[in-house]
């Protein structure tokens, strides 16, 4: 039976562990290699890892890095970060990630998706898109590439649309304005998303409490609250601990159904 999943989202930077505001102001916060020993002590849902510069700095995914991730989690593991061959996509796969996350390269070229499905299925292919509200009155989203710093001129409902009829098996969808802002999940962005398309969803950015977690499965039932802050961050002055939903608010939240 499909449940509600609860996701740390880990950003990689040079090989340490990361956290952003609005995709700037990089704090580091550790080992990520560290943090997925703790997560597994914790038995999350699923884990996922992004290197926020392999893009940027148009690089090919750290594949060292992959495999020492793959041998330590004990939970699915998804990676994205400078992924833009079908090649990388089946190697990251052989290395034991159970999903690979695909943002800029799924829009620059959209053959890349069918025929990494083609190899994997679709199961294992995850479109992320990167979303900002555009315009000081309007609430058009639109999705960004290259870590937030290039502008794609097109809306997340349409390019969610190509991504399913593409055959992506899952969504993950990032607000660039909620990321690391503790406000809590941007409904707006994810409501007409969700209308539009049947897939699986992940929604990333602004989850500052398992109250903002609870209120997001509260509102869509079967769906990923992802997040980054809420699980490496206690208290007002950001102390790094990394943490989880103990047993009991854990079976909370997955308990709850759409209202």
């Amino acid at each position: 039976m499909l449940r509600p999943r609860v996701i740390p989202c880990l950003l990689v930077r040079q090989g340490g562990l990361v956290k952003t505001v609005q995709f700037s102001d990089a704090k580091y916060v550790g080992d990520p290699l560290n943090a997925v020993r703790l997560f597994n002590e914790k038995e999350v849902d699923e884990i996922m890892v992004v290197d926020i510069d392999a893009r940027v700095q148009n690089r090919e995914p750290d594949f060292g890095l992959i495999a020492k991730l793959a041998g330590e989690c004990r939970m699915p593991l998804c990676y994205g970060g400078g992924v833009s061959s079908a090649d990388q996509v089946e190697r990251i796969v052989a290395l034991g990630v159970e999903k690979v996350a695909i943002s800029s390269a799924a829009i620059s070229d959209p053959l890349l998706v069918p025929e990494a499905v083609r190899r994997v299925g679709s199961q294992s292919i995850v479109v992320v898109l990167d979303v900002k509200k555009t315009g000081l009155l309007s609430k058009r989203y639109e999705v960004f590439t290259h870590n937030g710093g290039r502008s794609t001129g097109l809306s997340a409902v349409e390019l969610a649309r190509r991504a399913e009829s593409l055959g992506a098996g899952e969504l993950i969808i990032n607000s660039i304005d909620r990321d690391g802002t503790l406000k809590g999940y941007d409904f707006d962005l994810i409501d007409p998303i969700r209308e539009a398309v049947s897939l699986p969803i992940t929604v990333l950015g602004g989850a500052g409490s398992h109250d903002d977690i609870a209120a997001l499965i509260g509102r869509y039932g079967i769906i990923g609250a992802a997040a980054g802050s809420v699980f490496v961050f206690k208290g007002k002055y950001r102390a790094v601990l990394i943490q989880y939903p103990g047993r009991i608010d854990k079976d909370r939240l997955t308990q709850l159904t759409t209202v």
